[in-house]
């Protein structure tokens, strides 16, 4: 994947930092919309996690069945990287539980994640998500999610102002149920995802 020193500065950015609270180093990220998460990942699929075992003494490696590939590889995932420590950012999976994983390759081709990756359960996903990844994320990847702090919220043709934070009271709408896309105007704007063939302008 390639990044950018702009990239890197932007708020939404998928980011995992180290911190000093109350004498122990804990992992603290920022909140990504699902949609830069999309984008930003390397691999993104459905996946049911089997087993696990401690690898190397500092990363737990997931053997998972992949059942869906959504963006990535174009080969078959079997297992999933993540550091051993919570305060390193690593992930804890369930066994038996089907998610949707986003994360990066590493040169040896093996995917690894963490906590500041978009990781979900999927049955905690909601229709309009499913669909968006199935369609509309990928093609939104030529526009950039702004999270807005305050009102007014600004944004350029070529951004969406991701407002969950504080126009939302803690819905989440625009995470939960929107995707950030270019229309035919050049203008980037919030669609709604329905679990169709059929999608329209919806407005906020």
């Amino acid at each position: 994947m390639r990044w950018t020193m702009k990239s890197l500065v932007l708020p939404l950015v998928l980011l995992c930092t180290w911190g000093l609270q109350e004498g122990a180093q804990a992992c603290s990220c920022l909140p990504v919309h699902p949609q830069t998460a999309f984008c930003q990942a390397d691999v993104v699929i459905k996946a049911e996690v089997l087993a696990w075992k401690l690898v190397g003494g500092y990363e737990h490696k997931y053997d998972v069945k992949q059942i869906k590939m959504f963006k990535g590889a174009h080969r078959y995932i079997d297992a999933v990287y993540t550091p051993a420590s919570s305060a390193a950012c690593g992930v804890t999976f369930t066994k038996g539980v089907e998610y949707l994983i986003t994360g990066r390759l590493a040169p040896d081709g093996s995917l690894h994640v963490i906590s500041c990756d978009f990781i979900m359960p999927w049955d905690n996903l909601t229709a309009c998500q499913k669909s968006n990844l199935a369609q509309s994320y990928r093609k939104g990847c030529v526009c950039q999610i702004t999270l807005c702090h305050a009102t007014p919220c600004s944004s350029r043709p070529f951004e969406c102002s991701w407002t969950d934070f504080v126009m939302n009271s803690g819905s989440q709408l625009q995470s939960k149920h929107f995707a950030c896309l270019k229309g035919g105007d050049g203008f980037c704007g919030w669609i709604r995802g329905i679990p169709s063939t059929k999608q329209g302008y919806q407005g906020l």
